[in-house]
């Protein structure tokens, strides 16, 4: 059970101090929106190298971008130690999970919520990950989407089919008030920004999410 918190909430003119504020995470989510696949656009390649020089915890490169094929090994060359491409841009996501491998990092699917996981179920013995975004990606703090909890349920019901150790993530709106329900569904990857950043004391959150987890878990 592993706490991502992401960097979308956090102050971009101090982000070193912020990855520092999450330091007892177990990742750190790095949003990367090409204001092309997502109608926003936040930080890519250059600024995630800067990052991996500083972080404390190992990065999650969540590319919500065009074109992952051309781009997405990248991140895993610069040192990304999870790089997460949508299905959706994806020309051939087969190829581009094992290039991923390649590199040393986790190859990541994310799915937006109306894609359906049936049709990529076939892409597990590539994959390290599957992320469910519980909102429409683009932007931070939006309202968790209760009505992907099933979509959770089947794809950890698909990784116990075809076994092997795949983590299965959810993204958006994730809280101390939501994160009870994902674990129940099947998550044991929770990212969660403004939940994080929002907060008085972050490490205090990130610790806070994880009990929640760690109580439902036992």
């Amino acid at each position: 059970m592993q706490i991502s918190p992401s960097i979308l909430s956090a102050d971009f003119a101090n982000l070193e101090r912020e990855l520092g504020r999450i330091a007892g995470a177990d990742w750190a989510h790095v949003d990367v929106m090409d204001a092309h696949f997502v109608p926003n656009l936040t930080l890519g390649l250059p600024v995630v190298e800067a990052l991996l020089k500083v972080s404390p915890i190992p990065i999650d490169a969540h590319l919500m971008i065009e074109d992952p094929d051309r781009w997405a090994p990248l991140y895993a060359e610069a040192g990304c130690q999870s790089v997460t491409f949508h299905i959706e841009a994806a020309r051939d996501p087969r190829e581009l999970a094992r290039r991923l491998r390649a590199s040393g990092a986790r190859a990541a699917m994310a799915m937006k919520p109306r894609t359906a996981f049936a049709p990529y179920e076939d892409l597990l013995p590539e994959l390290d990950m599957v992320l469910v975004m519980t909102v429409e990606p683009g932007f931070g703090g939006q309202s968790f989407m209760a009505d992907q909890m099933p979509k959770v349920r089947q794809v950890r019901e698909a990784v116990k089919r075809h076994g092997g150790e795949i983590w299965v993530q959810v993204d958006g709106g994730v809280s101390a008030t939501t994160i009870e329900q994902c674990a129940e569904a099947g998550a044991d990857v929770f990212v969660a920004g403004s939940a994080v950043y929002g907060a008085e004391d972050a490490a205090a959150a990130v610790d806070q999410l994880r009990s929640l987890v760690a109580a439902h878990h036992h």
